[in-house]
């Protein structure tokens, strides 16, 4: 990233309009007409994305975009353009220069002069059977386009935290060497990456607030890499301490996290509370970013079907083995069984149960194999030909079909200098992006001291640990991540020692035989575990029912375990069920 203008001391208003593909269509509008924006961002890829958007091109080479952003535009470019925000998004997906074209054909046919750019050169040769392959690329290239005039910058696989690096290097004219003002930043990005994830969606502590719509974030940068978040007055939600720090700890692993700008150090990050919804991020240190870059490899992995068998009233456990043992002998007999076969059974009934629902269990079957026949008649034939000959109220979901592809994400690395990284300027010139020359490989951050052991040695109450704690959890690839957070010092003294790797474990069965790490972040009062293995070949694979681990965070919450009662007594986390 080089340094790219005049340095500005003034914040820099950068909202975010979308955390996905598939969020919240009118959120655009909102934000460009709830309150003043230098900058309107919008996040719309994922693993998952790519695999989708790969293979929408190839049934049409021209396509590989999120189409959603294009429909958005229609009347958001208008409104920028009157309020002089620019818009900045990797919406660009598989072929951002067909998006730019599109957006440059929308703006021509509304009248709106506008100038359009786009970032290039993640997109990279795809290895033999993979389906798509591209490298995470900074923000130097949205820094670039935006000092020469343009006011829409598309980009195809940057890292989430670029959107926000990118107009804030351009911004306050940092350079490369910038590292904690880019770290801020980076940590900001973060934030605002997941949209309403940080102004009360998906929070542990909802209760306490009204959620029905949250508004979207917006973070106020300033030129140390400091930052407010924030969101416009009148909207739903929150902006606390707590929602911060739920939205840091989300799909993040050590206290050192790396991108292609800068590798901000997360065990550095402090909080404050400035005002309603208003949380202050200071004190963010950055160090040079690895010599390389991560490559997202997208690829089929097979084919998979599923189905899923009711089972109620009494005898549940007899009526599964039934079906199981049936299902079981009739993939035996078929000459195309599949090669995987995996039965989960879900104790969702209740005993004298009030309504016929709630006296239901569900027996998930999933099949998996390389051969599209194996998972198809084969399985559907096996389950539905039962319906008549097993177990009494035989009934299923909905009917099995033929089978979906499945899809699977690859990680890995390559040096930064052999991956391109183009700003196409308004005016179609090309402008390439030096990687930064200083770096520094990537290694593990030394584990900080605890803090003191709570001193009490009085009564504990058998509870839910989520009366003292707060969690988020996430995906990476075939990984999972668990962020905890005490609500407290003194549950953060009890969580520090309480909650080892051996107690994750054992609170979470599923992870018993896996590898867990865990990392320590105390200006947070948080504990971040990453599970190996999880979530087998990642979530476009499907391999467990939650497939993301959106709730292993609250899975966690739930269990019981021994807390002392002052702190229970303390907590100032709502009550929940026990």
């Amino acid at each position: 990233m080089t340094t790219t203008g005049p340095r500005r001391t003034g914040p820099l208003r950068i909202g975010n309009a979308s955390g996905f593909y598939g969020d919240r269509f009118d959120a655009v509008r909102e934000m460009l007409t709830g309150g003043p924006l230098d900058v309107l961002t919008g996040d719309y890829l994922a693993e998952l994305t790519m695999l989708i958007l790969g293979r929408s091109r190839l049934k049409d080479p021209t396509h590989g975009y999120a189409t959603t952003f294009l429909r958005q535009l229609e009347e958001g470019l208008g409104l920028a353009h009157e309020r002089g925000v620019k818009i900045v998004t990797n919406a660009g997906g598989l072929n951002p220069a067909g998006l730019a074209d599109a957006v440059r054909e929308l703006a021509q046919k509304a009248g709106v002069p506008v100038r359009v750019a786009h970032v290039e050169g993640d997109s990279l040769p795809v290895p033999e059977g993979f389906l798509t392959a591209n490298a995470y690329l900074g923000g130097a290239g949205i820094a670039a386009c935006l000092t020469a005039g343009a006011d829409v910058v598309v980009t195809g696989r940057v890292t989430d935290a670029a959107l926000v690096t990118g107009p804030a290097a351009a911004h306050f004219g940092w350079g490369p060497g910038d590292h904690d003002a880019l770290a801020g930043a980076v940590v900001a990005g973060h934030v605002l990456e997941c949209g309403t994830q940080a102004t009360g969606g998906n929070y542990s502590f909802f209760r306490g607030h009204d959620l029905r719509r949250p508004g979207f974030p917006v973070a106020e940068i300033h030129a140390d890499g400091s930052s407010v978040i924030t969101k416009h007055d009148g909207t739903g939600g929150v902006v606390d301490i707590g929602t911060v720090t739920a939205q840091l700890l989300y799909e993040t692993g050590g206290p050192r996290y790396a991108g292609p700008d800068v590798t901000a150090r997360l065990d550095t990050v402090r909080l404050a509370q400035e005002g309603p919804d208003r949380v202050r991020i200071s004190g963010v240190r950055g160090e040079a970013p690895p010599p390389t870059l991560k490559v997202g490899l997208n690829r089929l992995g097979g084919w998979r079907n599923e189905v899923v068998f009711v089972l109620t009233g009494l005898d549940i456990e007899a009526k599964a083995q039934l079906v199981k043992d049936q299902v079981t002998e009739a993939l035996d007999r078929s000459r195309t069984r599949p090669a995987e076969v995996r039965w989960e059974l879900a104790r969702t009934d209740r005993a004298d149960a009030d309504t016929e629902e709630r006296a239901c269990a569900l027996l998930r079957l999933v099949v998996r194999d390389q051969d599209p026949e194996a998972v198809g008649r084969a399985v559907s034939g096996a389950a539905i030909e039962l319906a008549l000959g097993s177990y009494p109220g035989f009934h299923v979901t909905a009917p099995p079909g033929k089978g979906a592809p499945y899809g699977v994400f690859e990680a890995t690395y390559i040096p930064a200098g052999e991956v391109p990284h183009v700003a196409v300027l308004p005016d179609g010139r090309r402008e390439n992006q030096e990687h930064p020359a200083r770096t520094q490989p990537l290694r593990e951050a030394g584990e900080p001291p605890l803090p003191e052991p709570l001193p009490f040695s009085g009564p504990t109450r058998t509870a839910p640990l989520g009366r003292v704690a707060g969690a988020r959890s996430g995906d990476k690839g075939g990984d999972a991540n668990v962020g905890v957070w005490a609500v407290g010092d003194d549950a953060w003294r009890w969580l520090a020692h309480e909650l080892t790797v051996e107690r994750f474990q054992e609170l979470l069965p599923e992870t018993a035989g896996l590898t867990v790490v865990r990392h320590v972040l105390p200006n947070l009062r948080a504990l971040n575990f990453v599970v190996h293995g999880l979530l087998g070949e990642g979530v476009a694979g499907r391999h467990r029912f939650d497939p993301q681990a959106k709730a292993v965070g609250e899975w966690l919450r739930s269990r019981h375990l021994p807390i002392p009662v002052p702190l229970l007594e303390a907590a100032h986390a709502p009550e929940v069920n026990a």
